[in-house]
Order: structure tokens, then sequence, then C-alpha cells
């Protein structure tokens, strides 16, 4: 069944994604690209299990996230999934070593420490592990974020607009090492971007329009 999301809203019932199907294989990157307001977050929501759709169903890894409840879904994404975020996410009162130990803790994961820093050293961090967010830069955050992405080796990561906080010469940094680290990996990227030489390092794009989806590789 087609993929397809309403909400309601003071003027009535609005479609924000309509009646679309989209399969990503195993380890391709695929970009995510359209107008603000297109549905593309919301795409990206759904995809992750962090939202369920009005009607249709959504697969991981030959789970219908649709059919668990939030306690499902939220253990699946610890398992499987890492994210990126524009705005990074980190928990402002750890340091960074503790950011990225935190999901390997959620998961229980033996030796989290010597595995944090060994992600951190990847995205080359080293020094800055006992920093807290507000003393790295922009370029320095996500680097973390990135970091803590990885260190659970998920199947699926989601990046969400990851170099939309920073200058052309960061984002550029940060394109490379995220490409870099994924491709080492070989984890499936769903990579929602304004950004047209980002979405062209992707394998296949897609454009998100009025909540239609359109292959635009």
């Amino acid at each position: 069944m087609a993929l397809t999301k309403k909400v309601t809203s003071p003027e009535g019932e609005l479609t924000i994604l309509d009646d679309f199907n989209l399969d990503i294989g195993h380890g391709q990157s695929i970009a995510i690209i359209g107008p603000s307001g297109a549905g593309k977050s919301t795409l990206l929501a759904l995809l992750a299990g962090l939202d369920s759709p009005t009607s249709g169903a959504v697969w991981l890894n030959d789970v219908e996230l649709s059919a668990l409840d939030e306690d499902g879904r939220a253990g699946l994404r610890n398992a499987e999934v890492g994210f990126v975020f524009q705005s990074f996410h980190l928990l402002q009162s750890l340091t960074a070593i503790e950011n990225v130990m935190l999901p390997l803790e959620l998961n229980g994961a033996p030796d989290a420490r010597d595995k944090a820093r060994a992600a951190l050293v990847e995205v080359g961090l080293e020094h800055r592990l006992g920093h807290y967010p507000r003393q790295l830069s922009g370029g320095e955050q996500q680097r973390v974020a990135i970091a803590r992405a990885f260190v659970t080796s998920p199947s699926i990561l989601f990046a969400d607009e990851p170099t939309g906080n920073l200058d052309k010469k960061t984002g550029d940094h940060i394109l490379k090492i995220l490409f870099d680290l994924n491709s080492a990996a070989g984890t499936t990227l769903v990579l929602v971007t304004h950004d047209p030489v980002a979405a062209s390092r992707c394998e296949r794009t897609v454009e998100l329009i009025a909540g239609r989806l359109h292959d635009a590789s």
C-alpha cells in the first residue's frame, strides 16, 4: 500500500505526503530534495519510525514499523538506526565522549568509553573528548553527532540537513567525513538536503514536490 500522511489544521485536513512508494536498497545512498514545506522532514520521520503514516506501511530490514508499538520502534531504532540533524542534538550537560557513549549505554554495549573514543578519533576529535558542546565549534559539534550516529554500527543512517547550520568550507568537510564513514561501513544513507552538491554525492536522488515523489536521478 502506498504511503500517505495527513494532519488536521484549523483550515481542515492537510495532506503532507500523498500516496507514494519508495524502495531503498541495502547500502544505497539516497538524497531527498525539494522546496521548504514539501514534506521532506515528515518523510524522514516516517521512515525512521518517529511518526506513523495515515495509511500505508514502512518496513525497516523486513520489520514493519507501523505494526510495532512505540517501545518496539524505539528498540529497533536503537539497534538499527543512526541520526545526524541540522541542529546537532547534543546533550549540553555531557562531554563529547559522553554524548557518543550514550547510545551504546542505552543498548547495554560493553566497552562504551573505548568505542566512543575510537569513534571520535575517526572524526578527528581525539583532542576534544572532555569538551562540552558549548566549548566546540559548529563543525566540531556535528562531528561529535556523526561519531555518535556511527558508533552503534547502524544499518541505516538518516541525515537531515547535516550542513544546514555550517559555513560552506566546514559543511564540505562534514560531508566528506559523513560519506567516507558511510562508504567504509556500508551503511544505507538517507540524506535530506537543500544542497545540490551534497545530493550529487548520493547514488540516487528523489524530489518531493507538494507531497509527491519524483525520481530526479
